[in-house]
């Protein structure tokens, strides 16, 4: 079946939602001027999310469907994950404006905590050989994922944009390989 018009609508609403909280910070960003981006009328964008912060949550909602680690050979989990987040961060650019209001505003960091608590921690406690160690172990995943996506698609340095998917992948996947699964650092 062809996506309903509404389906349009709200995608149009939240890419400009994107947009905005990442340009003006959560405070700043109006409806009215994310309904204008979308090229819609104010009244809509309400009658979709109800209110600024139905909007934000939405926009800044992200399921990173996160591979199922548990059938994955023990030593690929970091090359799995690394094609993952590629794929992730080339796929309609959801998570680079998510990582910028992230970066911009309060608001966007506590919604990419959370993201992180409730999708990547439970995959590093799966294949973490120190459930205690779990946290940090995905932390420093994060730190090296988010810090490729930084510098490749938001600020775009030129030697990281140049990075071939293949060569991303043999510098990073080793590099979450042992965060996730050594024994000690």
């Amino acid at each position: 079946a062809p996506p309903r018009r509404s389906d349009a609508t709200r995608a149009g609403i939240l890419a400009a939602a994107r947009e905005r909280f990442a340009a003006d910070g959560y405070e700043r960003a109006t409806i009215r001027a994310i309904a204008k981006d979308a090229e819609i009328d104010p009244s809509m964008v309400m009658r979709y999310y109800g209110s600024k912060e139905g909007l934000f949550a939405a926009a800044t909602s992200a399921d990173l469907r996160m591979p199922d680690l548990t059938r994955v050979p023990r030593e690929e989990v970091g090359q799995v994950l690394v094609g993952h987040f590629l794929d992730l961060w080339e796929d309609a650019g959801v998570l680079t404006a998510l990582l910028r209001v992230g970066i911009t505003n309060q608001a966007g960091a506590e919604r990419m905590r959370k993201i992180f608590a409730e999708q990547l921690l439970p995959v590093a406690r799966e294949v973490c050989p120190d459930p205690d160690a779990a946290p940090a172990r995905a932390a420093l995943c994060a730190a090296q994922l988010l810090g490729l996506a930084l510098t490749r698609y938001v600020l775009r340095f030129p030697p990281s944009a140049a990075l071939t998917r293949e060569e991303i992948t043999a510098w990073l996947a080793p590099t979450l390989q042992r965060y996730l699964t050594a024994e000690r650092p």
